[in-house]
């Protein structure tokens, strides 16, 4: 079977071709051989991607589809849907990371060979990763809806939970046959796991509002919160990210043993394929199903359970679960959904493990849950809750919370909890917090309070409370709120500090404001060129950010290079060849609608380029680094080179302007492009400063460590 069964909609036309999506739609009206549409919509038509191909080919639009956008697309246009295509790709990868020579066997002749003789060599594999199925081919497949079940009576034993992968059937795997063959070859090109890191990524950046994803940078900090652990437990688990994080315990013997639960049987199979692709030695059972009302894994006693559960949600089994035994520490209220994901994560750890729940803010202080946080304290189960800056987890706007729990041994005679606070962390602009200085400030308070069971003061950042002076009527467990301000003489040195930096900023940017410029006269015409003609003239190279990081450099995001600032981001390690900024390049955000390009300097050089980001790196014998990025910023050449969908701008880079000038006038220009950004640079220092200044000017005032004089 070829691939005509694989469709692809305008904008991955546009993407294979490097084009925007309007030169599509003129494609669409200009020829007449142009391939009909086979599917989609009547705003949102599909087409054979195979007739696509030849059609450009022919056209001279297009010499190889690369290896990455040929399988991408096949996953995206795959008539089942792209999560089956994934299920299917994933599947096929265990297969050759386990057993290479039974593909080459089974991938040999026709498509329907294929079909035919593979779902007996993925049970050979899928069976000791995920346990048995209930039978090749049958039971419900990943991605359906459950079948509706009366809720289980808590007393009721719990019947043994399938497997959240199961064998897909030859029927199945038939309309896949093209998309595996192509998955395999890029798995020779980058290796298996990376290869479903890399489809798994684009599928989730192409369905952004579909999922609540777990930042790579939090799921560190929390992993490393929890320990090593030998057996771990995510009962919300999205796409594993979580449990991807967890360190082995070296100094246990036997594999590992990873326990994930999502109430989106999806999101369940993705994740049990990720982690086996993650870690290959280690034991995956996973499965589908609420974990609050149809909990898979009743008897596990894990020695870390790492936990981001559903927010704010009023249907979680309140009802039918009122007699349910893991409310140990109180029956949580309707509103209290949260408390009943901690209760069941305290219920599933062993004597002495921990359990990191993430949680909202209002969860610390809610007075429909007082009873249950308290009870907590009492018998030590809660021993510390950490305040995020705002940006660490989606919602983005709000301060989130970690709670670290542990499983009570022996009661200590005057318990503590450890409260930290890391909103000084907080990014000035757009982009994400400081995560390494939130991961230094919350590891070191946890370690050194792990231990003794207390921690001196660090103002402003951390402390332990003892427990009797938190149970009070509210038992309200904020970190802010419990926290002791800076010192007078720390916050009035700190203000100056501030101020002075300010006042030479200022200065600064008076330096560097530009001077008027007389009367203008007609500009000269300048025969221009754009970026494509420059790349395919080899005056310029011109590459894109991928999805797959390492793990000692940071990563350059579209953010960063908005507002500015040093790297800040962060990838899923990967073997696929990262692109590292160097000195003169540029570089531009390709989303957003925004004007910019920014010239990489010293701050920014060495960090990986991140996703929806393009680098230029110009022959400086032929192109000026300055000149390119001056020009490129232009207001009417973005308008030009940008296509327009209903919720997102996308920049095609090859079609950006400049003017064919001699070197020494680029420079010139470059010149005078440098200074305006220095000026720009100015400017935002000053703004960042000012806005400094006026909240601790706020803070200082009000908690008394500035004089009103």
């Amino acid at each position: 079977m070829r691939d005509n069964a694989t469709e692809v909609t305008a904008a991955g036309i546009a993407r294979l071709a490097g084009v925007g999506r309007a030169a599509v739609s003129n494609w669409r009206r200009r020829h007449a051989d142009f391939p009909k549409p086979v599917g989609g919509t009547e705003t949102s038509p599909a087409f054979a991607l195979a007739e696509v191909e030849i059609w450009l080919r022919r056209q001279g639009k297009l010499a190889e589809v690369p290896l990455r956008e040929r399988v991408w697309q096949q996953v995206a246009g795959h008539p089942s849907g792209p999560v089956a295509a994934l299920v299917h790709a994933g599947c096929v990868l265990l297969l050759v990371h386990d057993r290479p020579t039974v593909w080459l066997d089974v991938g040999a002749g026709s498509d329907e060979r294929l079909a035919a003789m593979l779902p007996g060599a993925l049970e050979q594999v899928l069976a000791p990763r995920f346990g048995p199925t209930a039978g090749t081919g049958r039971g419900r497949a990943a991605g359906a809806p459950d079948a509706a079940a009366p809720p289980r009576s808590p007393a009721a034993p719990a019947a043994p939970a399938a497997p959240a992968v199961r064998t897909p059937a030859g029927p199945e795997l038939l309309p896949s046959a093209p998309l595996l063959r192509g998955v395999v070859e890029l798995a020779a090109e980058l290796g298996a796991r990376q290869t479903f890191e890399f489809l798994l990524a684009r599928h989730l950046d192409a369905n952004p509002r579909q999922y609540t994803l777990t930042p790579a940078e939090l799921a560190r900090l929390m992993a490393d919160l929890a320990g090593p652990a030998r057996t771990a437990l995510d009962p919300a688990c999205g796409t594993g990210a979580l449990l991807a994080a967890v360190a082995p315990d070296p100094r246990r013997d036997g594999g590992r043993e990873l326990y994930a639960q999502d109430a989106a049987p999806d999101l369940a199979a993705l994740t049990a394929l990720r982690l086996a692709l993650h870690a290959p030695a280690a034991r995956v059972r996973a499965a589908a199903g609420d974990s609050l009302r149809a909990d898979a894994h009743p008897g596990l006693r894990a020695d870390a359970v790492l936990c981001h559960p559903p927010f704010n949600e009023r249907e979680w089994g309140h009802d039918e679960l009122a007699y349910d035994p893991r409310w140990e520490y109180g029956f949580p209220a309707r509103t209290e959904s949260e408390l009943a994901w901690v209760q069941h994560a305290l219920a599933r750890l062993a004597d002495g493990g921990t359990a990191v729940v993430l949680m909202p803010p209002a969860a610390a202080s809610r007075r429909s849950g007082r009873r249950i946080r308290a009870d907590l304290l009492r018998r030590g189960a809660l021993r510390a809750v950490v305040a995020l800056p705002p940006g660490a987890a989606p919602p983005h706007s709000i301060p989130l919370h970690l709670w670290v729990l542990r499983r009570p041994g022996k009661p200590s005679a005057q318990p503590e909890l450890l409260l930290v606070d890391t909103g000084r962390f907080a990014a000035d602009g757009r982009g994400g917090p400081d995560w390494r200085g939130v991961r230094d400030a919350v590891l070191d308070a946890w370690h050194a309070f792990d231990g003794p069971g207390r921690l001196d003061e660090l103002p402003g950042l951390a402390r332990s409370v003892p427990v009797i002076d938190l149970l009070d009527d509210d038992v309200d467990l904020a970190p802010p709120r419990h926290l002791p301000p800076v010192s007078a003489t720390d916050g009035a040195e700190t203000l100056t500090a501030v101020r002075e930096r300010l006042d030479a900023t200022l200065r600064l940017a008076g330096d560097l404001a530009p001077t008027p410029a007389g009367p203008a006269g007609a500009p000269a015409p300048r025969p221009p060129t754009t970026v494509g003609e420059l790349a395919r003239g080899g005056a310029l190279s011109l590459r894109t950010g991928g999805t797959g990081g390492h793990a000692r450099l940071p990563v350059l995001t579209d953010q960063d290079v908005a507002a500015g600032t040093g790297p800040t981001g962060s990838l899923p390690e990967s073997d696929e060849e990262a692109v590292v900024t160097a000195p003169g390049d540029v570089v531009l955000p390709v989303l957003g609608g925004g004007s910019v390009a920014r010239v990489v300097d010293e701050t920014t050089a060495g960090a990986v380029l991140g996703r929806n980001l393009v680098l230029l790196r110009p022959d400086p014998t032929l192109l000026d680094p300055w000149f390119l990025a001056g020009f490129l910023r232009g207001t009417a050449n973005n308008r030009r080179a940008s296509s327009y969908a209903s919720t997102a701008t996308r920049l095609d880079v090859r079609r950006l302007q400049l003017p064919r000038l001699p070197l020494d006038e680029q420079r010139r220009y470059g010149a005078r492009f440098a200074a305006l950004d220095e000026f720009e640079r100015a400017l935002r220092g000053a703004a960042r400063l000012g806005e400094q200044l006026v909240r601790g000017m706020y803070d200082g005032l009000t908690n008394g460590t500035v004089p009103p004089g």
